[in-house]
């Protein structure tokens, strides 16, 4: 992309895990795990709970996806629902069917293959600059930080404490921020709900192994899938799940370098393998590494540590999987969602030090936290205008 890549320990990376290249088990990996669950677990129940998808299939797909991911790249580069299929499957519930949401999983993982592989990608990223880079992330942390204070006013004397306690222990090196957060979920969920333990009780051992699901699929599910719900997404992805991850990647962990080709190809590689399962489909989202890094994530292991949770969840206790998410109030995944939103906005101070190219990043970022796609587009319009002197600033 042809501009300088920050230290990992200026990004909030201790120095001495820069050059670590191996996968670490230790408690701020355990931590940093949990860092996306903001996103997850909302998108995992909304399939389950509206859409009828098998949690089986979801949870089997994102933790054999999360620990490949954790193998081969050995930094945080998260598995996350795809947030524009995920909202218009559980908004448009009448309309959606499982089949279609699988449809769109293979359109997608074809179509992620087809640009990784044919060197398309490599022809559009090259005109990117870096402030547009920026704007995608900035804008991406915003929404995320708008979303993270909705989901906190479900109860936010709640959020503020939890918020204030995160706060204080961020740079703790003894006690992981997210256990103090997970302690405080449990505790809250079970002093407003009471009658909860009791419901936890009824968690089963329920041992099930995942099914092919492709012979389930029409070509009729197909098209609509693609057409309703794959074709939306793909701007979203290209700027949030390819663009931003690899600058975010790159940024905090220069030994461990990925380019948008091979961001692309993983992509299209585990949603087929995601739908083929009954899986949901998804991506690397640059918010879920801000949240894993955020809370102590610094290598693979985190996604590891999370992917085998979510694979024994699934294989042993899918039928009781709505009980277990329970125990997650939405106000605290809200401020796990706020500070991912903060972690990518804080990064984005790296832009440039025109006028113009602070231009470039907040219109950027302006389109970006309306929609993906046309903040990319915008930016890359804002960027050669201001290039060829069309517009001065």
């Amino acid at each position: 992309m042809g501009f300088k890549i920050s230290k990992p320990e200026e990004a909030g990376v201790p120095a001495e895990t820069a050059g670590n290249q191996h996968n670490r088990f230790d408690r701020y990996e355990a931590a940093g795990a949990f860092g996306d669950l903001g996103t997850l677990i909302p998108f995992v129940i909304g399939y389950i709970v509206v859409t009828k998808i098998d949690p089986l299939g979801i949870l089997f797909t994102f933790g054999i996806m999360m620990i490949c991911s954790g193998l081969y790249y050995k930094t945080p580069i998260p598995v996350q629902p795809m947030k524009a299929i995920g909202s218009a499957a559980i908004t448009q519930v009448s309309a959606v069917t499982p089949g279609m949401v699988w449809g769109a999983g293979i359109f997608t993982g074809l179509f992620w293959l087809v640009m990784g592989l044919t060197g398309t990608l490599d022809a559009i990223t090259r005109f990117i600059s870096r402030p547009v880079v920026r704007g995608i992330v900035l804008g991406l942390g915003l929404s995320f930080l708008v979303q993270g204070i909705r989901m906190m006013q479900s109860d936010f004397v709640t959020a503020l404490i939890a918020m204030a306690i995160t706060f204080m222990l961020l740079t703790n090196k003894r006690v992981p921020a997210m256990f103090v957060l997970i302690v405080i979920g449990v505790a809250v969920a079970l002093l407003k709900n009471p009658g909860l333990i009791t419901e936890l009780s009824g968690i089963r051992f329920d041992f099930q192994l995942p099914h092919f699901v492709l012979g389930q699929i029409t070509w009729q599910d197909f098209i609509k899938g693609a057409l309703i719900l794959g074709i939306a997404q793909a701007p979203l992805t290209f700027g949030n799940a390819v663009i931003a991850i690899t600058a975010e990647n790159n940024r905090l962990f220069p030994e461990r370098p990925v380019t948008e080709k091979k961001i692309a190809v993983s992509q299209g590689i585990m949603n087929l393998f995601s739908a083929i399962f009954g899986g949901i489909p998804m991506c690397h989202g640059a918010g879920g590494m801000a949240g894993h890094v955020r809370f102590g994530a610094r290598t693979g292991g985190a996604l590891i540590i999370l992917g085998v949770f979510l694979l024994a969840a699934g294989l042993c206790f899918s039928s009781s999987v709505l009980l277990i998410f329970n125990i997650f109030p939405l106000s605290v995944l809200g401020v796990i969602l706020f500070f991912a939103g903060l972690e990518l906005a804080v990064s984005t101070r790296d832009a440039g030090k025109d006028k113009g190219d602070n231009y470039i990043l907040l219109v950027t970022a302006g389109f970006a936290f309306w929609n993906m796609g046309a903040g990319f587009l915008a930016g890359i319009l804002i960027q050669e205008l201001i290039k060829r002197k069309v517009f001065k600033v």
